[in-house]
């Protein structure tokens, strides 16, 4: 009955004092609102990365070819071809940690027709095992297959936006695409959901589904590309279980070195390693977005207790007639402090919702991922309450050791 009686009262005086509540809780609205807010961001790209490194694959060691600029190109050639088939055969059989390797190779295509237009579209030369080594799903179809790597096989297959646009809502298998002036035969079309994991630096935000994959052995034959790009732009090297990634990873380039003639046209990208910083970044930026959350947090709680105080001056005639009449200071004290606790639990509220809201306009508009977790809020709602609980025990302990008499006599 007293904590009912002490909350409707407190909401009464909310009630009343509208626009002061309303000024009084902006604090709290804001600090909370920007709790949820930055951690949907953080946990939204925290997501996207963790998806993009388990796409790359935890035990596998990347060996990629750089990029230059077109004068450093042209004398880096000088010395190297690049990446290339006989470097994926000597890692193969050099590093005793690889159980086999998965080359990559990007083709410059100027066109892409299909049966109901055109599209844009990165083609790329893949192994066939490519789909285990990245975890690609498809929706219809199959991915390709040894003989169409050993046979040199005109077969494709589809990013789901590419099959879209070039097939519309017809089925896409066994049709034929043009790609340049090869035509290939679709045999399989990717889901939607491989989308958005960034391999190689410069591929599109459509991720796969903008994507055409055709054998590797058909692209370096039959596929245009740039005579000074490198052969290969990327080995996968997928790793015997239990062997470390790093240790391996740290054979690999006295063996290119070797056999591209000194030249720096190689990197090495471990996801482990990947991985290890992303956790880090985020323990960082997860400290640091709560501290500047804190703080707002903080001088929310300082404007509740600053208006406690002034409401405890202002009703101070108030609390004399009711210790007249038999309340204990006990009574005052969770009066006080239950006002407080509406304050900072109303613009808790209002801040989620805030929070949410700027969430969303972040996803719609930067085209940036957000992910609301239910303990970010949890963690606002309890925070701003701890926050007005704390911030309203000062004011309820004055007003509770205020002599009867004395504030009887105030005015």
């Amino acid at each position: 009955m007293i904590l009912g009686v002490a909350l409707r009262g407190a909401l009464e005086s909310l009630r009343v004092h509208k626009l002061r509540s309303a000024l009084t809780m902006l604090g709290m609205v804001f600090g909370v609102g920007a709790v949820i807010a930055m951690l949907s961001i953080g946990a939204g790209a925290e997501r996207q990365a963790l998806a993009m490194i388990e796409r790359l694959g935890l035990s596998n060691v990347l060996v990629r070819a750089r990029d230059f600029r077109p004068d450093e190109l042209a004398e880096v050639r000088k010395k190297s071809q690049g990446l290339s088939p006989r470097d994926m055969a000597a890692l193969e059989e050099a590093v005793p940690g690889v159980a086999f390797a998965a080359p990559r190779v990007k083709v410059t295509p100027w066109r892409v027709r299909g049966d109901d237009g055109s599209a844009d579209a990165q083609v790329f030369g893949v192994s066939w095992r490519h789909a285990e080594l990245t975890h690609l799903n498809l929706s219809e179809g199959r991915f390709l297959d040894s003989l169409d790597e050993r046979t040199h096989a005109q077969v494709c297959v589809l990013g789901a936006n590419v099959a879209r646009r070039l097939f519309g809502l017809s089925d896409a298998i066994g049709h034929d695409v043009k790609v340049n002036d090869l035509w290939l035969t679709v045999v399989g079309v990717l889901a939607s959901e491989s989308a958005g994991s960034p391999i190689f630096t410069d591929r599109s935000a459509s991720g796969t589904t903008g994507e055409i994959y055709v054998p590797w052995t058909t692209a370096l034959r039959k596929l245009d590309k740039d005579p000074l790009d490198a052969p290969l732009a990327e080995v996968i090297l997928a790793l015997k279980p239990g062997a470390s990634a790093r240790e391996q990873a740290a054979l690999i380039p006295p063996l290119l070195d070797r056999l591209h003639g000194g030249a720096a046209d190689f990197e090495i990208v471990v996801p482990e390693r990947l991985l290890a910083q992303s956790q880090r970044t985020q323990r960082l930026f997860n400290a640091v977005m709560g501290a500047i959350a804190g703080i707002s947090l903080l001088v929310g709680g300082i404007g509740i207790m600053n208006i406690m105080l002034a409401t405890v001056l202002e009703r101070t005639h108030e609390i004399g007639i009711r210790r007249a009449v038999g309340a204990r200071r006990g009574d005052i004290r969770f009066q006080f402090v239950a006002e407080a606790f509406a304050l900072s639990l109303t613009g808790g509220f209002a801040g989620i919702v805030m929070g949410l809201v700027i969430s969303r306009v972040v996803a719609v508009a930067a085209g940036w991922p957000t992910v609301v977790t239910w303990w970010s809020l949890l963690l606002s709602t309890g925070v701003s309450a701890a926050v007005g609980l704390s911030s309203g025990i000062y004011p309820a302990v004055r007003a509770a050791n205020l002599h009867p008499i004395d504030a009887l006599r105030h005015e």
